[in-house]
Protein backbone atom coordinates (compact mmCIF):
# COMPACT_ATOMS: atom_id res chain seq x y z
CA UNK A 1 0.00 0.00 0.00
CA UNK A 2 2.88 2.31 0.85
CA UNK A 3 4.39 1.64 -2.57
CA UNK A 4 1.10 2.62 -4.22
CA UNK A 5 1.07 5.92 -2.34
CA UNK A 6 4.68 6.57 -3.33
CA UNK A 7 3.89 5.78 -6.96
CA UNK A 8 0.89 8.15 -6.95
CA UNK A 9 2.96 10.90 -5.30
CA UNK A 10 5.81 10.52 -7.80
CA UNK A 11 3.38 10.35 -10.74
CA UNK A 12 1.62 13.47 -9.47
CA UNK A 13 4.90 15.39 -9.21
CA UNK A 14 5.95 14.28 -12.72
CA UNK A 15 2.55 15.22 -14.15
CA UNK A 16 2.70 18.61 -12.40
CA UNK A 17 6.13 19.41 -13.87
CA UNK A 18 5.08 18.15 -17.30
CA UNK A 19 2.13 20.56 -17.24
CA UNK A 20 4.40 23.39 -16.08
CA UNK A 21 6.80 22.59 -18.89
CA UNK A 22 4.02 22.43 -21.49
CA UNK A 23 2.60 25.81 -20.43
CA UNK A 24 6.10 27.33 -20.41
CA UNK A 25 6.80 26.06 -23.92
CA UNK A 26 3.44 27.39 -25.10
CA UNK A 27 4.16 30.82 -23.61
CA UNK A 28 7.46 30.91 -25.49
CA UNK A 29 6.18 29.59 -28.83
CA UNK A 30 3.16 31.92 -28.92
CA UNK A 31 5.62 34.87 -28.93
CA UNK A 32 3.65 37.04 -26.56
CA UNK A 33 5.19 40.23 -25.25
CA UNK A 34 8.02 39.54 -22.84
CA UNK A 35 6.13 41.24 -19.99
CA UNK A 36 3.03 39.07 -20.41
CA UNK A 37 5.06 35.86 -20.72
CA UNK A 38 7.17 36.74 -17.68
CA UNK A 39 4.12 37.55 -15.57
CA UNK A 40 2.45 34.26 -16.40
CA UNK A 41 5.65 32.36 -15.64
CA UNK A 42 5.73 34.04 -12.22
CA UNK A 43 2.13 33.01 -11.60
CA UNK A 44 2.45 29.36 -12.62
CA UNK A 45 5.80 28.74 -10.88
CA UNK A 46 5.25 30.66 -7.64
CA UNK A 47 1.58 29.85 -7.02
CA UNK A 48 1.47 26.04 -7.26
CA UNK A 49 -1.65 24.46 -8.78
CA UNK A 50 -3.64 27.71 -8.56
CA UNK A 51 -1.29 29.29 -11.09
CA UNK A 52 -1.86 26.44 -13.56
CA UNK A 53 -5.61 26.61 -13.00
CA UNK A 54 -5.54 30.40 -13.53
CA UNK A 55 -3.66 29.99 -16.81
CA UNK A 56 -6.13 27.39 -18.07
CA UNK A 57 -9.01 29.79 -17.29
CA UNK A 58 -7.47 33.13 -18.28
CA UNK A 59 -4.19 32.55 -20.07
CA UNK A 60 -5.47 32.01 -23.61
CA UNK A 61 -7.59 34.35 -25.73
CA UNK A 62 -10.30 31.74 -26.22
CA UNK A 63 -13.59 33.12 -27.52
CA UNK A 64 -15.20 29.67 -27.55
CA UNK A 65 -15.60 27.43 -30.58
CA UNK A 66 -19.16 28.48 -31.44
CA UNK A 67 -18.45 32.19 -31.31
CA UNK A 68 -15.08 31.81 -33.03
CA UNK A 69 -16.56 29.81 -35.90
CA UNK A 70 -19.45 32.25 -36.21
CA UNK A 71 -17.12 35.27 -36.26
CA UNK A 72 -14.97 33.63 -38.93
CA UNK A 73 -18.01 33.01 -41.13
CA UNK A 74 -19.19 36.59 -40.59
CA UNK A 75 -15.96 38.21 -41.66
CA UNK A 76 -16.56 38.17 -45.42
CA UNK A 77 -20.12 39.63 -45.50
CA UNK A 78 -19.13 42.40 -43.08
CA UNK A 79 -15.94 43.08 -45.02
CA UNK A 80 -18.01 43.44 -48.19
CA UNK A 81 -20.36 45.86 -46.41
CA UNK A 82 -17.46 48.04 -45.27
CA UNK A 83 -15.90 47.81 -48.75
CA UNK A 84 -19.13 49.09 -50.29
CA UNK A 85 -18.86 52.15 -48.04
CA UNK A 86 -15.18 52.58 -48.88
CA UNK A 87 -15.82 52.30 -52.63
CA UNK A 88 -18.64 54.84 -52.52
CA UNK A 89 -16.58 57.88 -53.54
CA UNK A 90 -18.98 60.53 -52.17
CA UNK A 91 -18.37 59.12 -48.69
CA UNK A 92 -14.60 59.27 -48.96
CA UNK A 93 -12.75 62.23 -47.44
CA UNK A 94 -11.34 64.68 -49.98
CA UNK A 95 -8.72 65.92 -47.52
CA UNK A 96 -6.75 64.37 -44.68
CA UNK A 97 -4.62 66.23 -42.18
CA UNK A 98 -1.07 64.95 -41.80
CA UNK A 99 -2.12 63.43 -38.47
CA UNK A 100 -5.17 61.61 -39.81
CA UNK A 101 -3.81 60.35 -43.11
CA UNK A 102 -1.47 57.65 -41.78
CA UNK A 103 -3.86 56.58 -39.02
CA UNK A 104 -6.94 56.23 -41.22
CA UNK A 105 -4.90 54.35 -43.81
CA UNK A 106 -3.65 52.01 -41.09
CA UNK A 107 -7.25 51.32 -40.00
CA UNK A 108 -8.43 50.85 -43.58
CA UNK A 109 -5.64 48.42 -44.44
CA UNK A 110 -5.94 46.35 -41.28
CA UNK A 111 -9.64 46.61 -40.50
CA UNK A 112 -11.31 47.53 -43.79
CA UNK A 113 -13.35 50.32 -42.17
CA UNK A 114 -13.07 53.72 -43.88
CA UNK A 115 -12.85 57.14 -42.28
CA UNK A 116 -15.83 59.30 -43.21
CA UNK A 117 -16.27 63.08 -43.48
CA UNK A 118 -19.18 65.39 -42.85
CA UNK A 119 -20.28 64.28 -39.37
CA UNK A 120 -21.60 66.40 -36.53
CA UNK A 121 -20.36 65.46 -33.05
CA UNK A 122 -21.70 66.76 -29.75
CA UNK A 123 -19.57 66.26 -26.64
CA UNK A 124 -21.87 65.48 -23.70
CA UNK A 125 -20.33 65.79 -20.27
CA UNK A 126 -22.94 65.38 -17.52
CA UNK A 127 -25.28 62.49 -16.63
CA UNK A 128 -28.34 64.75 -16.97
CA UNK A 129 -27.24 65.87 -20.43
CA UNK A 130 -26.31 62.38 -21.62
CA UNK A 131 -29.27 60.42 -20.26
CA UNK A 132 -31.72 63.25 -20.98
CA UNK A 133 -30.66 63.41 -24.64
CA UNK A 134 -30.83 59.64 -24.89
CA UNK A 135 -34.39 59.58 -23.53
CA UNK A 136 -35.43 62.32 -25.96
CA UNK A 137 -33.90 60.52 -28.94
CA UNK A 138 -35.50 57.19 -27.99
CA UNK A 139 -38.87 58.92 -27.57
CA UNK A 140 -38.49 60.35 -31.07
CA UNK A 141 -37.41 57.03 -32.66
CA UNK A 142 -39.61 55.78 -35.51
CA UNK A 143 -37.82 52.66 -36.74
CA UNK A 144 -35.16 51.17 -34.46
CA UNK A 145 -33.30 51.56 -31.19
CA UNK A 146 -30.23 49.35 -30.79
CA UNK A 147 -28.14 49.57 -27.62
CA UNK A 148 -25.20 47.72 -26.13
CA UNK A 149 -23.45 48.40 -22.84
CA UNK A 150 -21.03 46.78 -20.46
CA UNK A 151 -23.07 47.91 -17.43
CA UNK A 152 -26.75 48.76 -17.12
CA UNK A 153 -27.50 49.50 -13.49
CA UNK A 154 -31.06 50.24 -12.33
CA UNK A 155 -31.90 53.48 -10.54
CA UNK A 156 -32.40 57.18 -11.17
CA UNK A 157 -32.31 58.40 -14.75
CA UNK A 158 -31.26 54.95 -16.00
CA UNK A 159 -34.84 53.85 -15.25
CA UNK A 160 -36.14 56.65 -17.46
CA UNK A 161 -34.10 55.23 -20.34
CA UNK A 162 -35.59 51.80 -19.63
CA UNK A 163 -39.12 53.24 -19.67
CA UNK A 164 -38.39 55.09 -22.93
CA UNK A 165 -37.21 51.81 -24.50
CA UNK A 166 -40.39 50.04 -23.34
CA UNK A 167 -42.58 52.85 -24.72
CA UNK A 168 -40.71 52.76 -28.04
CA UNK A 169 -41.24 49.03 -28.37
CA UNK A 170 -44.94 49.44 -27.53
CA UNK A 171 -45.40 51.82 -30.46
CA UNK A 172 -43.75 49.40 -32.90
CA UNK A 173 -40.10 50.48 -32.83
CA UNK A 174 -37.59 47.61 -33.10
CA UNK A 175 -35.74 47.75 -29.76
CA UNK A 176 -32.73 45.49 -29.26
CA UNK A 177 -30.50 45.63 -26.18
CA UNK A 178 -27.24 43.68 -25.75
CA UNK A 179 -25.66 43.76 -22.28
CA UNK A 180 -22.54 42.13 -20.89
CA UNK A 181 -23.69 39.37 -18.56
CA UNK A 182 -21.11 40.06 -15.84
CA UNK A 183 -21.14 43.84 -15.98
CA UNK A 184 -24.96 44.02 -15.95
CA UNK A 185 -25.67 41.24 -13.46
CA UNK A 186 -27.56 43.59 -11.11
CA UNK A 187 -29.80 44.63 -14.00
CA UNK A 188 -30.59 41.02 -14.91
CA UNK A 189 -31.54 40.34 -11.27
CA UNK A 190 -34.01 43.25 -11.29
CA UNK A 191 -37.58 43.41 -12.60
CA UNK A 192 -36.52 45.29 -15.73
CA UNK A 193 -35.69 42.32 -18.01
CA UNK A 194 -39.17 40.83 -17.57
CA UNK A 195 -40.82 44.23 -18.04
CA UNK A 196 -38.85 44.88 -21.22
CA UNK A 197 -39.45 41.47 -22.75
CA UNK A 198 -43.15 41.68 -21.95
CA UNK A 199 -43.26 44.96 -23.90
CA UNK A 200 -41.53 43.34 -26.90
CA UNK A 201 -37.96 44.51 -26.31
CA UNK A 202 -35.39 41.95 -27.47
CA UNK A 203 -32.90 41.70 -24.61
CA UNK A 204 -29.79 39.50 -24.78
CA UNK A 205 -26.92 38.72 -22.43
CA UNK A 206 -23.46 38.75 -23.98
CA UNK A 207 -20.72 36.38 -22.82
CA UNK A 208 -22.74 34.61 -20.14
CA UNK A 209 -20.76 33.51 -17.10
CA UNK A 210 -21.19 30.06 -15.59
CA UNK A 211 -18.87 27.39 -14.11
CA UNK A 212 -19.51 25.08 -17.07
CA UNK A 213 -18.47 27.68 -19.64
CA UNK A 214 -15.00 28.11 -18.15
CA UNK A 215 -13.94 24.89 -19.85
CA UNK A 216 -14.97 26.19 -23.28
CA UNK A 217 -14.30 29.95 -23.20
CA UNK A 218 -12.15 32.41 -21.34
CA UNK A 219 -14.41 33.73 -18.57
CA UNK A 220 -13.01 37.25 -18.26
CA UNK A 221 -13.67 38.26 -21.87
CA UNK A 222 -15.96 41.26 -21.61
CA UNK A 223 -18.16 43.27 -23.95
CA UNK A 224 -16.92 46.70 -22.91
CA UNK A 225 -18.40 48.70 -25.79
CA UNK A 226 -21.02 51.41 -25.24
CA UNK A 227 -23.02 51.99 -28.43
CA UNK A 228 -26.49 53.35 -29.09
CA UNK A 229 -27.88 53.68 -32.62
CA UNK A 230 -31.32 55.20 -33.21
CA UNK A 231 -33.01 54.93 -36.62
CA UNK A 232 -29.54 54.35 -38.15
CA UNK A 233 -29.21 58.16 -38.02
CA UNK A 234 -28.18 59.07 -34.47
CA UNK A 235 -25.35 57.37 -32.63
CA UNK A 236 -23.78 57.49 -29.19
CA UNK A 237 -20.52 56.13 -27.88
CA UNK A 238 -18.07 57.04 -25.15
CA UNK A 239 -17.09 56.05 -21.64
CA UNK A 240 -20.45 56.13 -19.85
CA UNK A 241 -22.33 52.96 -19.04
CA UNK A 242 -26.12 53.04 -18.78
CA UNK A 243 -26.04 54.17 -15.15
CA UNK A 244 -27.04 57.17 -13.10
CA UNK A 245 -23.85 57.91 -11.10
CA UNK A 246 -25.91 59.05 -8.11
CA UNK A 247 -27.27 55.48 -7.81
CA UNK A 248 -24.17 53.52 -8.85
CA UNK A 249 -21.45 52.02 -6.59
CA UNK A 250 -22.13 54.45 -3.77
CA UNK A 251 -20.38 52.17 -1.24
CA UNK A 252 -17.00 52.16 -3.00
CA UNK A 253 -15.95 55.48 -1.45
CA UNK A 254 -14.49 56.81 -4.70
CA UNK A 255 -17.13 59.43 -5.43
CA UNK A 256 -19.45 59.55 -8.42
CA UNK A 257 -18.20 58.35 -11.77
CA UNK A 258 -17.30 61.13 -14.23
CA UNK A 259 -17.93 60.30 -17.89
CA UNK A 260 -18.50 61.66 -21.37
CA UNK A 261 -20.47 60.48 -24.38
CA UNK A 262 -20.31 61.63 -27.99
CA UNK A 263 -23.63 62.08 -29.83
CA UNK A 264 -23.10 61.63 -33.57
CA UNK A 265 -25.06 62.55 -36.68
CA UNK A 266 -23.74 61.75 -40.12
CA UNK A 267 -22.46 58.95 -42.35
CA UNK A 268 -20.35 57.40 -39.57
CA UNK A 269 -23.51 56.33 -37.67
CA UNK A 270 -24.21 53.30 -39.91
CA UNK A 271 -20.61 52.20 -39.29
CA UNK A 272 -21.26 52.26 -35.53
CA UNK A 273 -24.46 50.36 -36.28
CA UNK A 274 -22.50 47.73 -38.21
CA UNK A 275 -20.20 47.22 -35.21
CA UNK A 276 -23.29 46.76 -33.04
CA UNK A 277 -24.72 44.33 -35.62
CA UNK A 278 -21.48 42.34 -35.49
CA UNK A 279 -21.75 41.96 -31.70
CA UNK A 280 -25.41 41.03 -31.95
CA UNK A 281 -24.75 38.33 -34.55
CA UNK A 282 -21.79 36.85 -32.67
CA UNK A 283 -24.07 36.40 -29.67
CA UNK A 284 -27.38 35.44 -31.33
CA UNK A 285 -26.49 34.23 -34.84
CA UNK A 286 -29.02 36.76 -36.19
CA UNK A 287 -27.81 39.02 -39.01
CA UNK A 288 -29.19 42.52 -39.41
CA UNK A 289 -26.64 44.65 -41.24
CA UNK A 290 -27.76 48.29 -41.38
CA UNK A 291 -28.41 50.29 -44.50
CA UNK A 292 -25.19 51.98 -45.68
CA UNK A 293 -24.69 55.75 -45.29
CA UNK A 294 -27.07 57.89 -47.30
CA UNK A 295 -25.97 59.91 -50.29
CA UNK A 296 -23.48 62.70 -49.78
CA UNK A 297 -26.12 65.32 -50.62
CA UNK A 298 -28.00 64.38 -47.47
CA UNK A 299 -25.12 65.65 -45.36
CA UNK A 300 -24.20 68.77 -47.33
CA UNK A 301 -25.97 70.99 -44.83
CA UNK A 302 -23.72 69.69 -42.05
CA UNK A 303 -20.54 70.67 -43.90
CA UNK A 304 -20.54 74.06 -42.18
CA UNK A 305 -20.41 72.50 -38.70
CA UNK A 306 -19.55 68.89 -39.38
CA UNK A 307 -16.21 67.29 -38.56
CA UNK A 308 -13.61 66.68 -41.22
CA UNK A 309 -12.89 63.04 -40.45
CA UNK A 310 -14.28 60.40 -38.06
CA UNK A 311 -12.79 56.90 -37.99
CA UNK A 312 -14.55 54.14 -36.04
CA UNK A 313 -12.04 51.68 -34.55
CA UNK A 314 -13.48 48.53 -32.92
CA UNK A 315 -11.28 45.92 -31.28
CA UNK A 316 -11.58 42.57 -29.59
CA UNK A 317 -11.25 38.84 -30.22
CA UNK A 318 -11.80 38.03 -33.88
CA UNK A 319 -10.64 41.49 -34.98
CA UNK A 320 -7.10 42.54 -35.98
CA UNK A 321 -4.71 42.18 -33.05
CA UNK A 322 -3.09 45.23 -31.51
CA UNK A 323 -4.81 47.79 -33.78
CA UNK A 324 -5.87 50.32 -31.14
CA UNK A 325 -2.45 49.94 -29.51
CA UNK A 326 -0.84 50.75 -32.88
CA UNK A 327 -3.11 53.77 -33.35
CA UNK A 328 -2.24 55.06 -29.87
CA UNK A 329 1.49 54.68 -30.47
CA UNK A 330 1.30 56.38 -33.87
CA UNK A 331 -0.71 59.24 -32.35
CA UNK A 332 1.82 59.81 -29.59
CA UNK A 333 4.77 59.80 -31.97
CA UNK A 334 3.04 62.17 -34.42
CA UNK A 335 2.20 64.73 -31.72
CA UNK A 336 4.01 68.04 -32.20
CA UNK A 337 3.09 70.20 -29.19
CA UNK A 338 0.88 68.59 -26.57
CA UNK A 339 -0.58 65.28 -25.40
CA UNK A 340 -3.33 65.02 -22.77
CA UNK A 341 -4.61 61.62 -21.66
CA UNK A 342 -7.50 60.77 -19.35
CA UNK A 343 -8.04 57.22 -18.16
CA UNK A 344 -9.36 55.61 -14.96
CA UNK A 345 -7.02 52.62 -15.29
CA UNK A 346 -3.44 53.52 -16.25
CA UNK A 347 -1.36 50.38 -16.80
CA UNK A 348 0.43 51.08 -20.09
CA UNK A 349 2.41 48.69 -22.21
CA UNK A 350 6.18 49.13 -22.25
CA UNK A 351 5.95 50.69 -25.72
CA UNK A 352 3.29 53.21 -24.63
CA UNK A 353 5.37 54.13 -21.57
CA UNK A 354 8.39 54.75 -23.79
CA UNK A 355 6.32 56.79 -26.27
CA UNK A 356 5.12 59.08 -23.46
CA UNK A 357 8.65 59.51 -22.14
CA UNK A 358 9.93 60.14 -25.66
CA UNK A 359 7.28 62.84 -26.17
CA UNK A 360 8.33 64.59 -22.94
CA UNK A 361 12.00 64.39 -23.97
CA UNK A 362 11.06 65.98 -27.32
CA UNK A 363 9.78 68.99 -25.39
CA UNK A 364 6.06 68.29 -25.67
CA UNK A 365 3.72 69.10 -22.81
CA UNK A 366 2.45 65.68 -21.70
CA UNK A 367 -0.39 65.52 -19.18
CA UNK A 368 -1.94 62.35 -17.76
CA UNK A 369 -5.12 62.74 -15.69
CA UNK A 370 -6.15 59.78 -13.52
CA UNK A 371 -8.53 59.52 -10.54
CA UNK A 372 -6.95 59.90 -7.09
CA UNK A 373 -9.23 57.15 -5.77
CA UNK A 374 -9.75 53.98 -7.80
CA UNK A 375 -12.28 51.17 -7.51
CA UNK A 376 -9.59 48.58 -8.36
CA UNK A 377 -6.91 48.11 -5.69
CA UNK A 378 -4.63 46.09 -7.96
CA UNK A 379 -4.80 48.66 -10.76
CA UNK A 380 -4.25 51.50 -8.28
CA UNK A 381 -0.93 50.07 -7.08
CA UNK A 382 0.20 48.86 -10.51
CA UNK A 383 -0.58 52.28 -11.98
CA UNK A 384 1.57 54.06 -9.40
CA UNK A 385 4.55 51.90 -10.32
CA UNK A 386 4.79 53.79 -13.64
CA UNK A 387 4.66 57.30 -12.17
CA UNK A 388 8.30 57.68 -11.10
CA UNK A 389 9.86 57.18 -14.52
CA UNK A 390 7.26 59.42 -16.16
CA UNK A 391 7.77 62.21 -13.62
CA UNK A 392 11.56 62.03 -14.07
CA UNK A 393 11.05 62.54 -17.82
CA UNK A 394 8.91 65.62 -17.26
CA UNK A 395 5.44 64.14 -17.75
CA UNK A 396 2.76 65.90 -15.68
CA UNK A 397 0.57 63.52 -13.69
CA UNK A 398 -2.67 64.94 -12.29
CA UNK A 399 -4.81 63.01 -9.80
CA UNK A 400 -8.45 64.02 -10.19
CA UNK A 401 -10.27 64.65 -6.89
CA UNK A 402 -13.83 65.21 -8.10
CA UNK A 403 -14.85 61.54 -8.22
CA UNK A 404 -13.81 58.49 -10.20
CA UNK A 405 -12.71 60.02 -13.50
CA UNK A 406 -13.90 57.41 -16.01
CA UNK A 407 -13.44 59.42 -19.23
CA UNK A 408 -11.15 57.72 -21.77
CA UNK A 409 -9.55 60.20 -24.16
CA UNK A 410 -6.30 61.12 -25.88
CA UNK A 411 -6.00 64.73 -27.09
CA UNK A 412 -3.23 65.54 -29.57
CA UNK A 413 -2.11 69.17 -30.11
CA UNK A 414 -5.67 70.34 -29.31
CA UNK A 415 -6.53 69.47 -32.92
CA UNK A 416 -7.16 65.71 -32.98
CA UNK A 417 -8.39 63.15 -30.46
CA UNK A 418 -9.25 59.58 -29.67
CA UNK A 419 -12.35 59.14 -27.51
CA UNK A 420 -14.38 56.07 -26.62
CA UNK A 421 -14.37 53.04 -24.32
CA UNK A 422 -10.66 52.16 -24.28
CA UNK A 423 -8.72 52.39 -21.01
CA UNK A 424 -4.96 52.77 -21.12
CA UNK A 425 -4.40 49.28 -19.81
CA UNK A 426 -3.58 45.96 -21.41
CA UNK A 427 -7.05 44.50 -20.82
CA UNK A 428 -8.64 47.18 -22.99
CA UNK A 429 -5.88 47.13 -25.59
CA UNK A 430 -5.76 43.37 -26.15
CA UNK A 431 -8.65 41.58 -24.50
CA UNK A 432 -12.01 43.37 -24.22
CA UNK A 433 -14.44 44.21 -27.01
CA UNK A 434 -13.90 47.98 -27.30
CA UNK A 435 -14.62 50.86 -29.66
CA UNK A 436 -13.02 54.28 -30.04
CA UNK A 437 -13.50 57.21 -32.37
CA UNK A 438 -10.56 58.90 -34.06
CA UNK A 439 -11.74 62.49 -34.61
CA UNK A 440 -9.78 64.82 -36.84
CA UNK A 441 -11.48 68.15 -36.20
CA UNK A 442 -10.02 71.17 -34.43
CA UNK A 443 -13.36 72.54 -33.21
CA UNK A 444 -14.35 69.28 -31.50
CA UNK A 445 -10.82 68.84 -30.13
CA UNK A 446 -10.97 72.29 -28.55
CA UNK A 447 -14.26 71.41 -26.85
CA UNK A 448 -12.52 68.37 -25.39
CA UNK A 449 -9.48 70.49 -24.45
CA UNK A 450 -11.73 72.85 -22.48
CA UNK A 451 -13.22 69.92 -20.56
CA UNK A 452 -9.79 68.44 -19.81
CA UNK A 453 -8.63 71.79 -18.43
CA UNK A 454 -11.60 71.66 -16.06
CA UNK A 455 -10.50 68.16 -15.01
CA UNK A 456 -6.97 69.44 -14.34
CA UNK A 457 -8.34 72.32 -12.26
CA UNK A 458 -9.96 69.71 -9.98
CA UNK A 459 -6.78 67.65 -9.73
CA UNK A 460 -3.67 67.51 -7.61
CA UNK A 461 -0.48 67.59 -9.70
CA UNK A 462 2.20 65.23 -8.43
CA UNK A 463 5.54 66.73 -7.45
CA UNK A 464 8.46 64.52 -8.47
CA UNK A 465 10.59 65.31 -5.40
CA UNK A 466 7.75 64.55 -3.00
CA UNK A 467 6.85 61.41 -4.94
CA UNK A 468 10.40 60.08 -4.58
CA UNK A 469 10.09 60.42 -0.77
CA UNK A 470 7.05 58.15 -0.44
CA UNK A 471 7.39 55.32 2.13
CA UNK A 472 9.33 52.17 1.26
CA UNK A 473 6.35 49.92 1.92
CA UNK A 474 4.39 51.73 -0.81
CA UNK A 475 7.28 51.26 -3.23
CA UNK A 476 7.34 47.55 -2.42
CA UNK A 477 3.60 47.14 -3.07
CA UNK A 478 3.92 49.10 -6.34
CA UNK A 479 6.78 46.92 -7.57
CA UNK A 480 4.93 43.77 -6.55
CA UNK A 481 1.87 44.68 -8.61
CA UNK A 482 4.08 45.98 -11.44
CA UNK A 483 5.26 42.40 -12.00
CA UNK A 484 1.67 41.39 -12.70
CA UNK A 485 0.64 44.55 -14.57
CA UNK A 486 0.61 42.82 -18.00
CA UNK A 487 -2.19 40.56 -16.71
CA UNK A 488 -4.46 43.28 -15.24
Amino acid sequence: MENVHQFIAIAGVILYWLILGAISIRLVTKRRSIGVAFSWLLVIYFIPLLGIFAYILFGELNLGKTRADRAKAMYRPYALWFKSVTDNHPHRPTFHSAYAESLTQLCLNRLGIPALPCNHLELQTTPAQILGALVDDINAATDSVHMEFYIWHPGGMADKVALAAIDASARGVDVKILLDAAGSRDFFKSHWPESMRTAGVTLTQALKVSPLRMFFRRLDLRLHRKIVVIDNAIGYTGSMNLVDPAYFKQNNHVGQWIDVMVRVNGPVVPVLSAVNAWDWEVETNERELPAPPKSFDTFKESMSYGTKIVQVIPSGPGMPDDLIHQVLLQSLYQAQKQITITTPYFVPSENLQKALINAAHRGLEVDIIVPRKNDSTMVKWASRSFFGELLEAGVNIHRFEGGLLHTKSVLIDEEHCLIGTVNLDLRSLWLNFEVTLLVDDQMFAQQLAKLLKEYKAKSQTLDNKRWQKRPLYKRFIEHLFYLFSPLL
